[in-house]
């Protein structure tokens, strides 16, 4: 097949491609140029899609003896990913910019244009398995649960899935950096990015106060309604948070305070404690089947609220064209525009079978 390997920089992405390439395919490596100040060096682990990521990668794709090519996406990357994340937190929601990217950049625009200019597919260094069952692609968890990434690629259609290549699904990380160690990769030891790749400082509140202003409003007593302090802007806080809210006033038990919920048109942050951030049902928008189908009727399966963690049995179904999941258990502290995906218990591996954005919770 005709491969075309996202080359990020990483260990991950350079191990994917290489072993792409020893499959037998014909491998070509691109690099996404997705930031708008290319120039900006990575610092250790922060940042991302910088000029020294595309050397780090082309050095790898020399070494393997592909083709290698830079494609400029940062404009792309800036109105999809960056505003929209930008957008999401004024209207005191919580993106996940990475299963964003993967849905918008990855596997939308990348995968078009691979497909445009002939490619049979895409191959990345996502931690997650493919599998063909019944002559439809099903996506599972990795082998390796502490790096599993199949969260952040729920979103993908049956279509894309069918296009896209995860040569890691069956590694755990150690495995790679030492493959890569083997094969004289240069990024064997380089480390792995965390936090958001477009804020390398990792502060996301002054990242947004940046873009937003101040928006100045009251930090509230969920129970009592009292007031308890100010803020700048509801931007500065996501559902779940406990440090930093800057409350005058302490609770009268002495226990810590949690965002409840955000109030963007009256910026009212409410706060309480964290008995109070149970969740037993969740309303989600847009969803979307990565197998193709929508099950009919209720289907039992397990919910998972965040990229690691944040997991509960549940059943769900499609209502009015929204999903409604219904837990088991309770999970704490989920926050409005985040992702909830449903995956179906398997031995080889658990199957994504839908996901939504989170609108409301009860």
């Amino acid at each position: 097949m005709r491969v075309l390997a996202a080359m990020s920089g990483g260990v991950d992405s350079a191990v994917a491609a290489a072993r792409a390439v020893a499959a037998g395919h014909d491998v070509t490596g691109v690099h996404l140029a997705l930031s708008a100040k290319p120039g900006t060096l990575r610092t250790g682990s922060r940042g991302c899609c910088t000029i020294e990521d595309a050397g780090d990668a082309r050095r790898v794709a020399d070494m393997l003896g592909i083709p290698f090519y830079v494609w400029d996406f940062a404009e792309r990357f800036t109105e999809d990913v960056v505003e929209d994340f930008v957008a999401e937190y004024a209207a005191g929601r919580t993106p996940n910019p990475c299963l964003t990217c993967n849905e918008r950049i990855k596997f939308a625009a990348l995968l078009d244009k691979a497909i445009a200019l002939g490619f049979d597919a895409v191959c990345t260094g996502h931690y997650a398995r493919l599998s063909v069952v019944d002559g439809r692609p099903e996506l599972r968890r990795s082998a390796d649960d502490g790096k599993d990434q199949s969260y952040v690629l729920a979103t993908l259609r049956p279509d894309q899935l069918r296009h896209a290549m995860f040569p890691l699904g069956d590694s755990v990380k150690a495995d790679v950096r030492a493959e890569a160690a083997d094969r004289g990769l240069l990024v064997a030891e380089k480390p792995d990015s965390h936090d958001i790749c477009f804020i390398p400082d990792g502060d996301t509140r002054a990242f947004l106060t940046r873009r937003l202003g101040e928006r100045p409003g009251e930090l509230v007593d969920d129970e009592t309604g009292a007031v308890l302090g100010a803020h700048a802007g509801v931007h500065g806080f996501t559902v779940g948070q406990r440090h930093g809210l800057g409350l005058r006033v302490p609770a009268p038990d002495g226990r810590p305070r949690y965002v409840l919920s955000l109030e963007p048109v009256s910026g009212s942050v409410r706060v309480g404690g964290a008995e109070r951030l149970a969740v037993r049902e969740i309303v989600a928008t847009r969803p979307t089947w990565p197998t193709g189908d929508q099950p009919a009727g209720e289907v039992e399966c397990v919910a998972q609220v965040r990229a690691h963690g944040g997991t509960a049995p549940a059943t769900a179904s499609v209502v009015d064209g929204e999903l409604r999941v219904r837990l088991t258990g309770e999970l704490r502290g989920v926050a409005p525009g985040q992702a909830v995906v449903l995956y179906r218990e398997d031995p080889a591996g658990d199957v994504v079978i839908g996901s939504g954005r989170i609108a409301m919770t009860r």
